[in-house]
């Protein structure tokens, strides 16, 4: 049975972070850090609802302006969560450009920011046709470990040190609606988006034995209905499946404070996205620089209990070493494991 979602990092280990993470037959993504971003399409940045920036350093946020430049025109809701100072950091690249003719789209474009703090959120929302200058002071909300929360999925995080505030993320998925589409077919329904209504009926509880109706589409249009008992179609099309659990950690040193709270956000995860650096031989060169080894990646994964991981972010020293570092961080795993 397939996932919800299919986080991929869009550039080699190598160049800038950033993890692309579409939803399965829905035109919608999220994406944990916006580094070069060149690598996704239009139509890919398009279905980017919320992006998870985990602290703003060039190469974690460089991206933004292709991500602004390809939702301005559209009626679209951007969602962007970052650590401390993070409207400055926004504020200042919208402050880069002139909006003179702002007021001049007809669409509905926002940017809503929130600024994540150890006790409280802050929310800041920028309207385009405002020139994005924010009418209203931040809201404040409190702040215990959840970012976002939506009936299907949570996205989690954690404050980390990088000289910088630097949040750890982990996207846990309530459950799985896997749709059984050779009941699908045995019953003459069409793939469509009623499928959308469908799970979302069941991420949020509704009631059993009421109706639910099935909708045939064309150009956009209702063609064609058929009314159903909710229970009874999830019954007979739907399988419910354990969800997933995605982590992903990237510019912290080895410290202990870090070490458990990255070992308790990534707690089980099914795939852990995690930096490894450098090569242990140079871990002074890490902790001065407050990355994480390779060795040190594997032992975390391992700590965690994590069922896969995959290391990135590697120093370019190693060009053309990438084995080597992900040959230490397996070792590392196993080695560990092996002891549990």
């Amino acid at each position: 049975m397939r996932p919800s979602f299919h986080p991929s990092l869009i550039n080699d280990p190598f160049c800038d972070p950033g993890l692309f993470i579409p939803f399965l037959f829905e035109k919608r993504a999220l994406m944990f850090d916006l580094g070069d971003l060149s690598a996704l399409s239009s139509r890919d940045l398009l279905k980017i609802t919320h992006a998870f920036v985990t602290h703003t350093h060039m190469d974690h946020f460089i991206g933004f302006d292709n991500l602004l430049r390809v939702s301005l025109g559209r009626d679209k809701a951007l969602h962007l969560f970052g650590p401390p100072d993070f409207f400055k950091h926004v504020e200042g690249k919208l402050a880069g450009y002139t909006w003179n003719l702002a007021n001049k789209f007809t669409n509905n474009f926002l940017i809503e920011v929130n600024e994540v703090h150890p006790d409280r959120i802050l929310t800041n929302t920028y309207v385009c046709q405002d020139r994005f200058v924010p009418k209203n002071a931040p809201l404040s909300r409190p702040f215990s470990g959840t970012l976002l929360e939506e009936p299907s999925f949570s996205v989690h995080g954690v404050l980390l040190d990088h000289r910088v505030p630097c949040l750890g993320l982990a996207l846990t998925e309530n459950f799985y609606v896997n749709i059984i589409k050779q009941e699908l077919a045995d019953m003459g329904l069409p793939v469509g988006p009623w499928l959308n209504r469908f799970k979302s009926a069941i991420y949020r509880k509704k009631d059993l034995k009421g109706d639910f109706f099935v909708t045939w589409e064309k150009n956009g249009k209702i063609i064609q209905e058929k009314r159903f008992v909710l229970g009874d179609l999830v019954s007979k099309i739907a399988k419910i499946t354990p969800g997933q659990k995605i982590a992903y950690i990237t510019d912290v040193v080895a410290s202990p404070d870090n070490s458990t709270k990255i070992v308790r956000l990534a707690k089980g995860a099914n795939l852990l996205f995690i930096e490894g650096a450098f090569l242990d031989s140079d871990k002074e060169m890490a902790r001065e620089k407050y990355h994480l080894t390779a060795k040190k990646a594997g032992t975390l994964a391992a700590k965690a209990r994590v069922n896969h991981f995959r290391i990135f972010h590697f120093s370019p020293r190693y060009k053309g070493r990438a084995a080597e570092l992900e040959q230490e961080a397996k070792e590392a795993y196993e080695r560990r494991n092996s002891c549990f």
